[in-house]
């Protein structure tokens, strides 16, 4: 029997905290909880988490510094708990690299539901290409320095990519010849709103293709998979290696 997923509740409101704990608990999860953002950082050292559930609105070190530090030490998947009114919070934990939000008030069903999505997320995920962070990659025509976002072409000329195009291009080249879902896409690129996601993919992948591909209308690079989603089938390669 595959072990449950371990998930760590960050809230500093005891009643919300222990009835989520509860909650979780009796849906099939191991839980662990805590009040407050050193707390919480303890037990991410000292334990092996799937998710952490975590609220904005906290005395002292608030959430969004918290899902900052877990981004840049972690690789855990990230709800945030934030209030109705907090728009901008939410923009703000999802550009930090938050995997999705729920608004107070919620029923503890939505957020079952929102785990449940984001831990399939999370498990489905190909492994990426092994290779260092400042390699560049070389693929058809192209020279890749993700490093440096930048794409240079066989002439020497560099094309500019927007934040969007560079994350949608580097999944790819870390995932060639791969069948990613849109949901997949969403999660590797950090955009994550659900409500926007399909057709956020779809643009982004159009953007990218007029930039690669010799011709975009049929193209030969980033290939649709009919209900699948999209594969990159260009050979990746370090620099240095045959592409």
């Amino acid at each position: 029997m595959a072990e449950q997923p371990h998930i760590l509740v960050v809230d500093d409101h005891r009643d919300i905290r222990d009835s989520l704990t509860r909650y979780l608990r009796d849906h099939g999860f191991r839980l662990s909880s805590a009040a407050d953002a050193a707390a919480a950082r303890r037990i991410v050292r000292d334990s092996a988490l799937d998710l952490v559930v975590l609220d904005i609105m906290m005395p002292g070190e608030d959430g969004l510094s918290l899902c900052r530090w877990l981004r840049e030490t972690t690789e855990i998947p990230v709800i945030l708990l934030t209030a109705v009114a907090d728009e901008m919070d939410r923009v703000i934990g999802l550009e930090m690299g938050a995997d999705d939000y729920i608004t107070k008030p919620f029923s503890p069903r939505e957020l079952l539901a929102r785990v449940r999505a984001v831990l399939r997320r999370a498990t489905a995920l190909p492994a990426q290409r092994d290779q260092p962070e400042d390699a560049p990659i070389r693929f058809d025509r192209w020279v890749f320095h993700a490093a440096q976002q930048e794409l240079v072409g066989d002439d020497g000329v560099a094309v500019a990519l927007s934040t969007g195009e560079y994350r949608m291009l580097l999944a790819f080249v870390r995932h060639p010849n791969r069948v990613l879902s849109r949901e997949q896409l969403l999660d590797l690129t950090q955009g994550r709103e659900a409500e926007v996601f399909d057709r956020s993919v779809d643009n982004q992948v159009s953007r990218l293709r007029r930039k690669i591909e010799r011709d975009p209308a049929n193209p030969r690079l980033i290939k649709t998979v009919w209900g699948g989603g999209y594969r990159f089938s260009a050979t990746a390669a370090d620099d240095g290696e045959p592409a």
